[in-house]
C-alpha cells in the first residue's frame, strides 16, 4: 500500500518571506481535502496557516487514536468519546541540527455510563496502541502517552 498528496507552491503575493521565499503551500489530499500549510511562525511563516511541526504532532495523534479505537473494538470497550492535546517539541541533535525530538500525547478517553476501566487498563491499552501506530513506528523522536491517573479518567 502507498498514500499520496499533491503539494503545490507558487511565489504567491506578499513578497518573500525572511528566507528569500514565501513559505505558504497548499497540501491536496485524494479524498478531495486540502490544507495550507507553512513555515512555523517563529520561522517567518503564516500563523494561520499548519506548519509540519504540527503536522506530525496530528498525524501521531491521529494514528494513536484509531489504532486505540480498533483495540477498544476488539476488546469490547464501549467508548463515549476520545480527546488530546498534542505537543511537538523541537531540539537540537548532536550535530546541531533541529529536529522533532518529542511528541507527548495526552489523550483523555470517555466512556459509557456502566463501560469505565481504570487508569491501569487504559495504560495498558495505550501501550498497545502506541506499540501498533503505523505513525509512531515510523518516527524516531521521543515519543510519550501521557494518560490520566486514577481519578482523573473521564
Amino acid at each position: 500500500m502507498s498514500y499520496a498528496i499533491d503539494l503545490t507552491w507558487a511565489p504567491g503575493d506578499g513578497g518573500p518571506g525572511p528566507a528569500g521565499y514565501r513559505p505558504d503551500h497548499r497540501i491536496a489530499f485524494p479524498g478531495g481535502q486540502a490544507v495550507t500549510m507553512s513555515a512555523a511562525p517563529d520561522y517567518g511563516g503564516n500563523a494561520a496557516a499548519v506548519n509540519p511541526e504540527e503536522a506530525m504532532a496530528a498525524a501521531l495523534s491521529s494514528c494513536h487514536m484509531m489504532t486505540f479505537l480498533a483495540l477498544c473494538t476488539k476488546a469490547r470497550w464501549r467508548l463515549a468519546g476520545y480527546r488530546d492535546h498534542a505537543v511537538a517539541t523541537l531540539g537540537r541533535m548532536e550535530n546541531g541540527r533541529t529536529r522533532i525530538a518529542r511528541i507527548t500525547l495526552n489523550p483523555v478517553v470517555a466512556f459509557e455510563t456502566g463501560h469505565e476501566r481504570t487508569a491501569a487498563e487504559l495504560s495498558v491499552m495505550h501501550e498497545r496502541a502506541h506499540r501498533y501506530c503505523f505513525v509512531a513506528n515510523s518516527l524516531s523522536c521521543e515519543m510519550q502517552v501521557v494518560t490520566p491517573t486514577e481519578g482523573d479518567a473521564e
